[in-house]
């Protein structure tokens, strides 16, 4: 049973953000242990065990499904405790258990996967039991077909066409960045569905924050054109890089909603790959209803 009244929250978030009112803070128990408060754009589901993040910009689609994965709830031990879908090192019966966790809390349908590298290739499936293929963006127009992506301090996005009824998800980490996968994407939804930016709906997840976002060699690794994105000595925001690029594309920065919510500053909650190195992995999950 889902002990959050997650329609009635999602409708009121909408309702409350769209007359300009602030905000409130949410507050949710993770692993039924400490309460944590965020300044919430995303909402917090739970079902049973497990607990996972919602964009209340898409409770205006109830066509579209989608959750991002918290870390407990599993069954997956130390240095990936517990809910591990994906992270490089665990025992893969592991990983599976989690992953049907996962999927039954959330009432998924079959997820189609990908090999992520980390760079700018972007896959449209038609179904979920394509082979797996090599990219960092996913996109479809088939409901029942669910896209699934990790991610452990790379942004997790949500990009939508609720005209077109296309859907697609990104996996943006900092090499990603540097190649505007979302370029990529948007390009492709563009040429192969005939999707507008401007009716494009973003949501990024949790992911590394700019007080985190170390590059030292920033000078080597990325463009000069990101060095405005500066915060602090070697510290960039690439949040508001990705803001930056999706403006760019064309979709307009009153349907992009960003969590905002760090992951390598809040290790009760989130795998980070730059705090712990060897961790685990939370997962992107989306699709469109039949």
């Amino acid at each position: 049973m889902v002990r959050c009244p997650r329609a009635a929250q999602l409708k009121e978030a909408v309702k409350k953000r769209s007359s300009g009112v602030k905000l409130p803070t949410w507050s949710a128990a993770v692993a039924g242990q400490t309460t944590h408060h965020y300044e919430l754009i995303m909402i917090v589901v739970k079902n049973n065990e497990i607990s996972w993040l919602e964009f209340p910009l898409f409770a205006q689609f109830p066509e579209l499904r989608h959750a991002f994965s918290l870390r407990h709830g599993g069954v997956s031990e130390p240095p990936f405790a517990s809910l591990n879908l994906g992270g490089s090192g665990d025992l893969p019966e592991r990983i599976a258990e989690n992953r049907n966790r996962f999927s039954l809390a959330v009432v998924a349908p079959e997820a189609a996967r990908l090999r992520q590298v980390g760079g700018r290739n972007v896959v449209v499936l038609s179904s979920a039991d394509e082979p797996v293929q090599e990219g960092d963006a996913l996109i479809t127009n088939r409901p029942g077909v669910a896209l699934f992506l990790l991610a452990a301090d790379c942004q997790p996005t949500i990009l939508y066409d609720p005209t077109k009824r296309v859907v697609a998800a990104v996996h943006s980490g900092w090499k990603g960045s540097v190649l505007n996968i979302y370029k990529a994407t948007i390009d492709r939804m563009k040429h192969q569905f005939g999707c507008r930016p401007e009716d494009l709906f973003v949501g990024i997840g949790p992911s590394l924050g700019p007080k985190m976002a170390e590059f030292v060699n920033f000078r080597t690794e990325l463009p000069p054109p990101f060095w405005a994105y500066q915060v602090r000595e070697n510290h960039f925001d690439f949040w508001a890089i990705s803001e930056m690029q999706l403006t760019a594309a064309g979709i307009p920065k009153a349907q992009i909603e960003m969590a905002r919510i760090c992951t390598r500053s809040h290790p009760e909650a989130y795998f980070s790959a730059r705090r712990e190195r060897v961790t685990g992995r939370h997962a992107l999950i989306l699709w469109l209803q039949k």
